[in-house]
């Protein structure tokens, strides 16, 4: 049996893990989902000092309250973020590093920095339009190229994001890198993906890295696949 944390992306929560949860629980996985301060039924703890530390503080309290060890963790997009910051810090404590169409940060980065025009300057617009200039407005479904059938659900769950987290930069020290074994995950079915650069960094650093036919919601639109993916990364069966 292998143990699971799976960390959902920006605007998300742990619902949309479903489906890759029942996969790897139906294969005597132990598997966590948690919901990022803020987001999905957490919703209510939205405030403006909600940061990137404060996600990664959830993630490694996970690690560290439910005494967890030799995690295979997973971050989708925004959660790249998250996870490097949770591994750095806690690198005795995970087996394997999954990052599923995800920003791979170096020390003093952060998320703006990481996507590009006109995506900067739309998310910071839509702050300040529709967030009060401190929560960030859900990006539709459509935009990610989420399979049809799906669209108006996601839309439906999606809820703001703290703007903090992404001008927040991650600081690292050398934990991240005793992580042995690091695998990359990129989406290739939407338009105006971000992730090129991080599919390249991924590659630079040696990791293994495969190229999924899908839209950016890879937990939706190939379940089955990212579940043997994060099997495979697992080293289970």
């Amino acid at each position: 049996m292998s143990t699971f944390v799976l960390v959902h992306g920006a605007w998300h929560g742990s619902w949309c893990w479903k489906r890759v949860r029942r996969e790897l629980q139906d294969l005597g996985h132990d598997v966590h989902t948690p919901t990022l301060t803020g987001l999905g039924e957490r919703s209510h703890l939205l405030t403006r000092s909600v940061n990137l530390s404060t996600h990664i503080d959830d993630v490694a309290n996970l690690l560290r309250w439910e005494e967890l060890s030799d995690v295979i963790l997973c971050g989708h997009s925004y959660a790249g973020m998250v996870i490097t910051g949770v591994a750095d810090r806690m690198p005795d404590r995970i087996r394997a590093l999954v990052y599923l169409d995800a920003f791979v940060p170096e020390s003093g980065e952060n998320v703006l920095q990481n996507v590009h025009e006109p995506q900067r300057t739309q998310i910071i617009a839509a702050t300040r339009s529709a967030g009060d200039g401190w929560k960030a407005p859900h990006i539709p479904a459509a935009v990610f190229n989420t399979n049809a059938r799906d669209r108006e659900w996601v839309d439906r769950q999606c809820t703001f994001h703290p703007f903090a987290c992404f001008e927040e930069c991650v600081q690292l020290g050398r934990g991240i890198h005793s992580i042995g074994s690091i695998t990359y995950l990129f989406a290739t079915d939407w338009d105006d993906t971000p992730f090129p650069r991080a599919f390249e960094r991924a590659k630079a650093k040696g990791w293994r890295t495969v190229s999924l036919a899908c839209g950016h919601e890879v937990m939706l639109d190939r379940p089955e696949d990212l579940a043997r993916e994060l099997l495979a990364a697992a080293g289970a069966r």
